[in-house]
């Protein structure tokens, strides 16, 4: 099973670079851009509450779940 991070998508629907969340959520340029492409191991429900809030999206239309498609 794997968690996608459907960030980019997300900031694309809304027009906001990555510098703009970054200031708006207060969370360096490093740290979004990990989670952005897919490398973050951990994400913190006040990190994905804040860019949430910045982006006016819900939890759901940033991670996508993918179950394995093994038996």
């Amino acid at each position: 099973m794997k968690i996608i991070v459907n960030l980019d998508v997300m900031m694309a629907k809304r027009k906001m670079s990555l510098s703009e969340l970054s200031q708006r959520v207060d969370i360096t340029l490093a740290n979004l851009s990990i989670l952005k492409n897919n490398k973050a191991k951990a994400v913190r429900f006040s990190t994905l509450a804040a860019i949430c809030k910045a982006l006016d999206c819900q939890p759901g239309d940033i991670l996508e779940f993918l179950p394995d498609d093994g038996p």
